[in-house]
């Protein structure tokens, strides 16, 4: 730790920390119903019922390609998730959640919910928005791929 307040190792330790810890309570939630974190990542983004590009769904999980396929294919084999080529662009492929995922992401969002609510994770929008505001300024660019750390706003 750095012997001045503020420092940017201090933030780094900080944010890496509160990722572990968040990550870790997460998965025990999860754990009853045999899911990982990255399957999570891929049920919340599915779950706007908009369908979307595999390639969106790698980074917006954060999982190469060859691994988002394989987790995809579970999910898919427990008729949570199902694939269909995109209408727009016949070379893309586009995920769903199922009727049954829509329902499991429902259940599983709850449980989550109380979960860091004992924990006394604020239920308001102002912690994501600083976490939003503080990735937009280290990637101007906007690259999905590091925005998907924020997750959904609710």
């Amino acid at each position: 730790m750095s012997d001045v307040p503020g420092a940017p190792a201090d933030l780094l330790r900080s944010l890496t920390r509160a990722e572990r810890l968040l990550s870790r309570r997460l998965a025990a939630v999860l754990a009853d119903d045999d899911l990982t974190t990255e399957a999570w990542r891929v049920l919340c983004l599915l779950a706007d019922g908009q369908g979307h590009p595999m390639s969106e769904v790698s980074a917006e999980a954060s999982l190469p390609p060859g691994t988002l396929t394989k987790l995809v294919d579970q999910l898919v084999d427990r008729n949570l998730v199902f694939r269909r080529i995109d209408p727009l662009d016949r070379r893309r492929i586009r995920a769903y959640l199922t009727t049954r995922g829509r329902r499991e992401h429902a259940r599983l969002d709850e449980r989550v919910r109380t979960s860091l609510a004992e924990a006394g994770v604020p239920a308001d929008t102002a912690l994501l928005d600083h976490i939003a505001d503080l990735i937009a300024r280290l990637d101007p660019a906007g690259r999905r791929d590091q925005a998907a750390a924020a997750g959904p706003r609710r």
